[in-house]
């Protein structure tokens, strides 16, 4: 069984920053692409970016430049470093892995159990 555990949330004011992190744990076979999509209330989950195990990355459009995502492929972890922070950016982060476990080596797409961050205007 795998999991994907986020951490970093939390409240900030308006122009602050924020860290997240998901670490993938577990029976893991082979762990691919890595992502964060966030869900304000209301609305549908969205992209925020996703990362390749080989680096390379790609955005939502409107978050190029204030957010910026990585990964540690030692600790099996992707990071989302938030900056200039506003109240639309407030959501239910997730955190999401394309991996294949050794239960049955199928790919499948894993989901964290999503972190809030709210910015205080």
């Amino acid at each position: 069984q795998v999991q994907l555990v986020e951490s970093g949330g939390g409240l900030v004011q308006a122009g602050g920053s924020l860290r997240l992190s998901c670490a993938a744990s577990g029976r893991i076979f082979r762990l691919d692409d890595m992502g964060w999509y966030r869900q304000a209330r209301g609305k549908q989950r969205d992209l925020v970016a996703r990362i390749t195990s080989g680096g390379s990355t790609n955005y939502a459009d409107s978050l190029k430049g204030r957010f910026t995502i990585s990964r540690d492929n030692t600790k099996n972890t992707v990071y989302l470093q938030m900056n200039s922070l506003k109240p639309e950016d407030t959501a239910v982060y997730y955190c999401a892995a394309d991996m294949r476990d050794y239960s049955d080596y199928v790919l499948k797409t894993y989901w964290g159990q999503g972190t809030q961050v709210t910015v205080a205007s």
